[in-house]
């Protein structure tokens, strides 16, 4: 993208506005600002920055992310292809916060069966009644 090109993405409009060099504490970083609008409409502004640390003359990519709850949308700087053309990555992410959910729905159904009476009562007859269950012999006591 080239300062004041857009890019389309499932709705959402990302347009480069500018981009400046900035010097942080142990870096220094090149930062894109990049308006996002869907229907017209302002939605966020985004500064993703390419950095490069000066003590180990690292390069590293900070992406932007606007944080929703049905979507993420992520904005990274790439490579520059010159002054102001820079390679810039867009992505879009549904639901991707709802991976918590699972999470938590998953651990109380763990929670549920561990406290669940049928468990403690099974397990403090012993494994007799398991084995025959199954149609096993117990093992001989030795």
């Amino acid at each position: 993208m080239e300062v004041g090109d857009s890019s389309h993405l499932a709705g959402y409009e990302f347009r480069l506005v500018a981009i400046k060099d900035v010097n942080g504490p142990n870096y220094k970083a090149t930062r894109g600002t990049i308006e996002i609008t869907r229907g017209g409409s302002p939605v966020a502004t985004l500064n993703p920055e390419k950095r490069l640390y000066t003590v180990q003359n690292m390069p590293m990519t900070e992406a932007a992310i606007d944080y929703g709850v049905t979507r993420h949308l992520y904005v990274a700087l790439g490579e520059a292809i010159g002054p102001q053309v820079w390679i810039v990555r867009l992505y879009y992410k549904p639901f991707i916060s709802w991976i918590w959910g699972g999470c938590l729905m998953m651990g109380f159904g763990g929670l549920l069966a561990a406290i669940d009476r049928r468990y403690r009562v099974r397990a403090r007859a012993g494994s007799a009644p398991a084995t025959a269950a199954a149609g096993l012999k117990p093992a001989p006591a030795r």
